[in-house]
């Protein structure tokens, strides 16, 4: 089993480089909603975030659970992954699936970080969690294909230099399977967005970079496209178990945060001349946080385990992202109430890292949706949906 101690070196490589960001720093980037551009940089520049590339192409080649240590780092040291933990698993499609022509291309340039690829578009506005009835096509004319459609949620997309893309290739009435018919593409931001793309930022409770963008007449080459035509559902959902296990990490680096935060306001907090950690009603649900988070972290490690293995992990992928994310907003519910009002100061940077951490209950995929994954494929019972 792995412990914490296995992994002290990689805890402090990447806890030097966050802690150059300080609590002032967070503070002014969420105010001005602005993203963490020099945060990004340095941990692109210390190789963190190449981690999962391999080394012929600049890359650290970690395991997923060395990788999943450093996202948890990342949150638990007070940063905020999600600026930039599309640049550790996006890439997993090129790297699994792309061509060599493709990870020559690209992957060197995304481990030196001159090229950026951290931005998904899978999710339509009137499909949601249903990807197989996207509505997005590409319609394939000679040697590029033409793609029209509309996507939401397409996160880090101004901070990118690439996305990959998911269409229909094969109307929906014409595939025997639905999962079929749908085509990965690798798309050049810099040429597209003012053109065939345009970007409507969505401001949301969080600070996070995400947009809803509308693709009119997009040009694609043929040589874009990412393995075979018609089998990119199956490309996608093989890196949504590493997605999964990696925002797990960062849901218990939050955890642990939330944790210590409240612990150590409890001790040193006096009224009614005792520190209030001696009272069972403050001590007792930080305990218990502190139970949980342990728990989805073991939960992890398995899932992380078996993806480097090789072996199928769907399951444990989704069990470890529910079990951590519900355990980091107990958590967060925890610290906020134990440091009453001043758990709503920003200074305090738990208002913050609450916020941040109640998008893990809807996203990358629901708590609803993992229930029924849960009860359909493991429990065997019917499908509910």
């Amino acid at each position: 089993m792995h412990t914490e101690n296995n992994f002290e070196s990689l805890r402090d490589g990447v806890r030097s480089v966050v802690s150059q960001f300080d609590s002032r720093y967070w503070q002014e980037i969420d105010e001005a909603r602005a993203f963490p551009e020099k945060f990004v940089q340095a941990l692109t520049a210390a190789g963190w975030l190449s981690a999962l590339i391999p080394e012929e192409y600049g890359g650290s080649n970690l395991s997923l659970v060395e990788a999943s240590v450093i996202m948890e780092e990342i949150n638990r040291a007070g940063g905020n992954s999600g600026a930039c933990h599309g640049q550790m698993y996006v890439m997993g499609c090129v790297v699994r699936h792309g061509s060599q022509a493709q990870k020559e291309a690209l992957l060197p340039k995304i481990a030196s970080g001159e090229l950026r690829m951290q931005s998904m578009a899978v999710t339509e506005p009137t499909t949601g969690s249903d990807t197989t009835q996207l509505k997005t096509f590409a319609e394939r004319k000679g040697d590029r294909y033409i793609v029209n459609g509309q996507k939401v949620w397409t996160s880090r997309l101004q901070h990118s230099d690439y996305m990959l893309l998911l269409a229909r290739t094969t109307p929906l009435a014409e595939v025997k399977k639905k999962s079929e018919g749908l085509s990965v593409f690798l798309v050049d931001l810099r040429e597209a967005v003012g053109k065939s793309i345009t970007v409507r930022p969505i401001r949301n409770m969080v600070n996070h970079e995400t947009n809803e963008i509308f693709i009119d007449n997009l040009e694609i080459p043929v040589e874009n496209r990412i393995g075979e035509e018609g089998k990119g559902l199956k490309y996608i959902l093989d890196g949504l178990n590493a997605e999964r296990i990696l925002i797990a990490a960062e849901c218990i680096g939050d955890g642990y945060w939330f944790v210590d935060k409240a612990k150590d306001y409890a001790n040193q907090r006096v009224v009614f001349d005792r520190p209030i950690a001696k009272n069972q009603g403050i001590q007792f649900p930080i305990a218990r946080a502190f139970v949980n988070v342990e728990a989805a972290s073991l939960m992890r490690y398995e899932a992380a385990r078996l993806f480097d293995a090789q072996q199928p992990c769907g399951a444990q992928a989704n069990m470890s992202k529910l079990l951590a994310a519900d355990a980091s907003w107990e958590a967060a519910n925890v610290c906020l109430q134990t440091h009453g009002g001043f758990g709503f100061a920003a200074e305090y940077d738990i208002e913050r890292k609450f916020r941040e951490t109640r998008l893990y209950q809807v996203a990358p995929i629901s708590t609803n949706l993992i229930l029924s994954y849960v009860g359909e494929h493991v429990l065997g019972m019917p499908k509910s949906y």
